[in-house]
């Protein structure tokens, strides 16, 4: 390797190594620490992390926060480690807002204080500031992270308060915030309907905004990164009576949605998104209702064709396309997964 020039080892070989090894390789040399702190290097290692062997489940109850494997050839998680938050808290009172590249966008529930943290390198930045900025209320407010065409994170926060309705977005490049137009339907700022978790796709944020579970107008506003511009699409065409929800998911860079309709008895549709509209994928057969301990969200997808998902108990699941084993569980979009997350570990910085 001492034959190799010093470009092809860094670029070559160490944006393939584990996001830890990379920390422990800036103490080799004094060339490598540079190299390896740029943002070039760190977006290629991204790039190499982002793969379903380097996902980590990390789940928060009241004692304890741990991070573990998973295992996806039995559906279980492996051997746990635990993580020491770096930051003030109170009894792991803490929301896991949204996620992206190895970056979590987290609430402190008792300072109602937005922060970005790296679990893996363990950096974090808060984004509160003395002008009242980034500070987060939880069902009134909506959250989106997201990476821009110039590779800039940026937390999009949509917040409703009495009588003041904003949309600001925060830059870790400048590290501030800033106001941006809404530009649709005034009544979606309302607290009258429910803004879901952010699914990022595409160089778009989505968001479900239901006025109601039953009966209500539920859209899909639209929000692409690049030009700031919001935009509203339909819900797919599913029955109206009844309960009716959405759950968007990320799928190979294409966004699908997960749609539940009917009461005393549940179906479910997957859609994937084309253009401005939905075509479906594949539809399950009724089911009867069920426990609330088995509510799921969808969580992730791996390769191999397989859904996992994790329940409110945090056991996790799987959904075998092919079998369509549905009659276990159903989404439910209300669980926005406060206590627990899918990450990548990657050694993306909260700030720069």
């Amino acid at each position: 390797m001492a034959d190799l020039p010093t470009h092809t080892i860094v670029f070559e070989i160490l944006t393939r190594l584990p996001a830890k090894d990379v920390g422990r390789s800036k103490s080799v040399y004094k060339q490598w620490y540079a190299l390896l702190s740029t943002q070039d290097f760190v977006r290629i290692h991204c790039s190499r992390s982002v793969v379903s062997s380097n996902q980590r489940v990390l789940l928060i109850d009241d004692l304890t926060c741990s991070v573990r494997p998973i295992i996806s050839n039995n559906n279980d998680y492996g051997p746990s480690s635990i993580v020491t938050f770096p930051f003030h808290h109170q009894n792991n009172d803490v929301s896991i807002l949204s996620h992206l590249n190895g970056l979590l966008c987290l609430c402190l529930n008792h300072t109602y204080e937005l922060l970005l943290w790296n679990p893996t390198t363990t950096a974090f930045k808060r984004l509160s500031t003395p002008d009242s900025h980034g500070f987060y209320i939880n069902n009134l407010d909506a959250i989106g992270l997201y990476v821009d065409a110039d590779d800039d994170y940026k937390v999009l926060h949509i917040k409703r308060r009495s009588g003041v309705l904003g949309v600001y977005v925060y830059s870790r490049e400048v590290d501030s915030w800033r106001n941006i137009p809404f530009i649709t339907r005034q009544e979606y700022l309302s607290p009258h309907f429910n803004w879901s978790a952010d699914t990022f796709c595409g160089g778009t944020l989505y968001f479900t905004v239901c006025e109601c579970w039953i009966g209500g107008t539920n859209v899909v506003i639209c929000f692409d990164v690049n030009s700031e511009q919001f935009k509203e699409i339909s819900f797919p065409p599913v029955p109206s009576n009844g309960m009716v929800q959405g759950v968007l998911v990320n799928v190979k860079n294409v966004l699908h949605m997960f749609s539940s309709t009917g009461m005393f008895e549940m179906t479910i549709d997957l859609w994937t998104l084309q253009g401005d509209y939905w075509i479906k994928v594949l539809s399950c057969p009724p089911i009867p209702p069920i426990s609330l301990s088995l509510w799921c969200d969808i969580t992730h997808y791996v390769t191999n064709g397989n859904w996992f998902v994790m329940t409110k108990l945090g056991k996790l699941f799987t959904i075998e396309m092919d079998m369509k084993p549905f009659e276990c569980f159903y989404p439910g979009s209300w669980f926005r997964g406060f206590k627990g997350a899918v990450f990548v570990q990657t050694i993306v910085s909260p700030s720069i």
